[in-house]
């Protein structure tokens, strides 16, 4: 059977593995239609019946409905367009199915109750521009008008999370927690407090800032007396603590005195928050960053130092 040669219901069957009753459901719905009718009635169908019933069954595997299916069949749109389209359907369902998967990943890692797991589901889901909002209102709060000046700008940005389309269980378990850790009314206070401090050290310290050189201050000084395991308290501390203090006043342009150590001791209090540290730690897992370097420990080292070196 070749050419010009009409072929039966069953004729097609045979010839593409479809079995009669979908040849003749594709045929009603006129993807297939015949190309003509036998003396009794019988559907009759030409040769280019074969090619589009092979067409048919790869968009139907594809995952392509029926209406769209005839309209390609019948070339009211192109291949490609149809396939471009469906390839981004195909792209969402995909991001989706892999938001799900890293949901339900970190649940069971967590242990979550049915509460936390909605919870998880309803922050890990939210578009990109809700994310953003969420965090934009956080870090609004704790910048606030402190915003305009390019070094705060600069901060909030790199505060930032940005949750990747296709996340691992451990960055949404990260992005949650960051979440809910932004929402916190304490937490907020804590940071605009810190951003305040900043702001004012800035402003003693000129335009380079100091918060940045404060932490390097505290880092390099300190650092070395903790690993040497100086007690913060002990007579072996106080040329340490000189140190540190006399290049902070050098950032501020000050002498060191009680003032400027008292200065020192509120802002290092103010960023020794574990709770700031734990944020900065999801959001380098969030952003897919090398883990931060912990500040605590020399921070906790100075703030004992200072305290026994401040009269009462």
């Amino acid at each position: 059977m070749d050419g010009d040669a009409l072929y039966s219901i069953g004729d097609l069957a045979r010839r593409t593995g479809l079995t009669v009753k979908t040849i003749r459901f594709y045929s009603d719905r006129g993807i297939v239609p015949p190309a003509e009718r036998g003396p009794t009635g019988y559907r009759l169908y030409g040769i280019d019946a074969v090619a589009r019933l092979d067409l048919v069954r790869t968009l139907r595997d594809l995952g392509l409905d029926l209406p769209t299916i005839r309209k390609v069949v019948d070339r009211e749109i192109s291949l490609p367009e149809v396939a471009a389209a469906h390839a981004e359907a195909l792209a969402t369902q995909i991001r989706v199915l892999r938001l799900r998967r890293a949901v339900l990943t970190a649940v069971a890692k967590r242990g979550s109750t049915p509460k936390e797991m909605d919870l998880m589901h309803k922050l890990a889901k939210l578009s990109e521009d809700e994310r953003r909002r969420l965090i934009g209102d956080f870090l609004g709060t704790v910048f606030g008008d402190l915003d305009a000046d390019p070094a705060f700008g600069g901060i909030s940005r790199s505060m930032t999370p940005e949750l990747p389309d296709d996340p691992e269980a451990e960055q949404v378990e990260a992005w949650v927690e960051l979440a809910e850790l932004s929402q916190d009314p304490d937490f907020r206070a804590g940071m605009r407090r810190m951003a305040e401090r900043y702001a004012a050290e800035r402003a003693h310290g000129g335009t380079t800032g100091p918060r940045r050189d404060f932490a390097a201050v505290v880092r390099d000084q300190v650092g070395p007396a903790l690993a040497a395991g100086i007690d913060p308290v002990s007579p072996r501390a106080d040329p340490v603590v000189a140190a540190v203090t006399a290049q902070y006043g050098h950032l501020l342009g000050r002498l060191d005195d009680i003032d400027l150590r008292h200065r020192l001791l509120a802002l290092l209090e103010t960023a020794n928050d574990p709770r700031r540290e734990r944020y900065l730690r999801l959001l380098a897992v969030i952003n897919g960053w090398p883990a931060p370097e912990s500040l605590a420990p020399v921070f906790d080292w100075s703030i004992q130092a200072l305290r026994a070196r401040i009269p009462g």
